[in-house]
């Protein structure tokens, strides 16, 4: 795992420890928590048009760097609650996914892969 990663893994769960949070941060707490960030990162782009979506003004920018830093620290803190290393994970995935959705019969396409 990167070590910018697990510095901000570190930083994150000592924030919670002089809070007296730590016992809030069960995995099925964090996942909640998670889910209301995505909810609130959705808001933003809720009634936009895909144009709209593409160039946010200033002030919605602002609050989309928020809501992604917030999302992105609450599966930092899930990761590390359950032991799993979130990049190596995402390599991995990411090769599950390149079988999954061979370029040359999914280039361009939305299908799902069992559709392909």
């Amino acid at each position: 795992m990167s070590t910018e990663i697990k510095q901000l893994q570190r930083t994150l769960t000592e924030f919670a420890q002089e809070r007296d949070w730590e016992q809030f941060h069960t995995p099925k707490n964090l996942v909640m928590a998670l889910n209301g960030e995505v909810g609130e990162l959705t808001e933003i782009f809720q009634w936009l048009t895909p144009e709209q979506s593409l160039s946010l003004p200033e002030n919605k920018q602002e609050h989309l760097e928020e809501e992604l830093a917030d999302v992105m620290m609450y599966l930092l803190r899930l990761a590390d609650k359950c032991e799993v290393d979130i990049i190596d994970a995402c390599h991995k995935k990411l090769i599950k996914n390149k079988t999954k959705y061979p370029a040359d019969k999914c280039f361009g396409s939305a299908k799902k892969y069992n559709e392909l």
